[in-house]
């Protein structure tokens, strides 16, 4: 495949007003994600701003106020910026290429001329507030039919067709940049270690992630803590999960066997909700809980437990609350 696919497919302004004009369900948002997250102003998104609801349709008002203040703002600093909303109508369109025009920022239409059928076909997976009835797809539809030809006489400087774009190679090259970056691959720290732990629980988790270095109470392997205020959680990283050399983490947890174990008590732990649960205590008791002295509920040596607490429970229960304390804070 040649890589000089410029002849081809028509390139973009470096800093311009792009305009998607399409009807509900025509792709409008999975286009608008080839560019950066910031430069993407989303109706839908800024009716969830306002509102706390993407589908809240009384919102609308407010989202397009809101839009047109970003827009505004952006042209300003001559910041290149996608407006992903349906776009159809002469009056939804006015605003922006003045507010383009106004700062001399060249404004680009881009029509996503998707068939009717697949624009109502998208509907239907929808969650209810996000659905668009049928008679207003069709409408949608005909208005971006109808509008193509009169968008350079609007103002737009181009106008091109969504499908004839060249947006797969720049899409491709930032995520690799953003890919090298993490790695450090461009000179910089980057996540290194951390991109599992962002893929597994969120790049919310990384401020409060730490290392523990020279820790011993994971076999060998590396352990990290999340900490904040008293609180903190223990997680060891496995590197040959199963002997198969994948990677996994455990949380620590207290020892399930025997409240005054010495050892050290694993759960694994493959989502953020996971840590939640060993926090709060229902990871507790999870069948694949091992200890390191105790082994897993499987292969538990009861004579080895010195500590026998049947005829207690309630002193059993105590202890065990204790226990948990101590692991957690």
């Amino acid at each position: 495949m040649t890589t000089d696919l410029s002849p081809l497919y028509p390139q973009l302004p470096e800093n311009a007003l792009i305009v998607l004009i399409g009807a509900s369900g025509a792709g409008k948002t999975t286009l608008a994600r080839t560019w950066p997250a910031f430069q993407v102003l989303s109706l839908d998104t800024l009716r969830g701003w306002v509102s706390d609801d993407e589908g809240c349709q009384e919102a609308s008002g407010d989202a397009v106020d809101a839009l047109h203040l970003l827009v505004d703002r952006r042209m300003a600093r001559r910041r290149n910026t996608v407006v992903d909303a349906t776009n159809v109508t002469r009056d939804a369109r006015a605003p922006l290429v003045a507010a383009a025009k106004r700062h001399n920022m060249p404004a680009i239409a881009v029509v996503l001329g998707t068939p009717e059928a697949v624009c109502l076909a998208r509907q239907v997976p929808r969650p209810d507030n996000r659905t668009v009835p049928a008679d207003t797809v069709r409408v949608q539809h005909q208005l971006m039919v109808h509008s193509h030809q009169s968008l350079r006489a609007e103002g737009f400087n181009e106008v091109h067709f969504a499908e004839n774009l060249y947006r797969l190679e720049p899409f491709l090259r930032r995520l690799g940049e953003a890919r090298d970056a993490d790695l450090g691959l461009d000179g910089s720290n980057g996540l290194g270690d951390l991109l599992l732990v962002r893929r597994v629980f969120g790049p919310e988790i990384l401020p409060l992630w730490q290392w523990k270095h020279r820790s011993g109470v994971a076999g060998g392997d590396r352990v990290a803590e999340i900490r904040l205020g008293q609180l903190h959680l223990t997680l060891a990283l496995r590197r040959d999960v199963d002997g198969e050399g994948d990677y996994a983490f455990d949380v620590m947890v207290p020892c399930p066997f025997d409240p005054e174990c010495r050892g050290y008590a694993w759960a694994p732990a493959d989502n953020i909700t996971s840590l939640h649960r060993a926090l709060t205590g229902p990871l507790d008791n999870h069948e694949d809980v091992v200890c390191s002295v105790h082994g897993g509920f499987d292969d538990v040596d009861q004579e080895a437990d010195e500590h026998d607490h049947d005829d207690d429970p309630e002193g059993r229960a105590d202890l065990e609350a204790q226990h948990a304390d101590a692991v957690r804070t």
